[in-house]
């Protein structure tokens, strides 16, 4: 009998020293000084991770800055399609122009020809 009892008095003294620590770890003065503690630890790293996040911010908007005007460039480019197809006939009509053009110079030419013939009978280049 002994025994348990003094088992029991052990039990409760256990139970309020534990109730004790208990009250004194989780006292607000206590607490204010751990959580000033670990704000003291951790903020460097945050500062660091903060001015990571705004370089990679900045990199992130020079990189949308830039594939925005591309974008824009390649739009702007789509649309110059009707541009490029009238400067096209334009070419075409030009070059056709310039082969009626030469075309009835070289008839002259021939016509003109005969009449510079050398006394062998050999034409005279012009050089042309």
């Amino acid at each position: 009998m002994e025994d348990q009892e003094m088992q029991l008095k052990v039990k409760r003294v256990t139970d309020k020293f534990t109730e004790s620590m208990y009250v004194l770890a989780n006292e607000p003065s206590i607490a204010l000084y751990r959580l000033q503690e670990h704000v003291r630890r951790s903020l460097p790293e945050l500062v660091q991770h903060k001015t990571d996040m705004q370089s990679w911010e900045e990199q992130s908007q020079g990189a949308i800055y830039t594939v925005e005007y591309a974008c824009s460039a390649v739009k702007s480019m789509s649309n110059s399609s009707l541009y490029f197809k009238n400067i096209d006939g334009l070419l075409r009509q030009a070059i056709s122009l310039k082969e009626q053009i030469g075309g009835s110079q070289g008839r002259r030419k021939r016509t003109l020809d005969p009449s510079m013939l050398k006394d062998g009978g050999e034409k005279h280049s012009s050089g042309i």
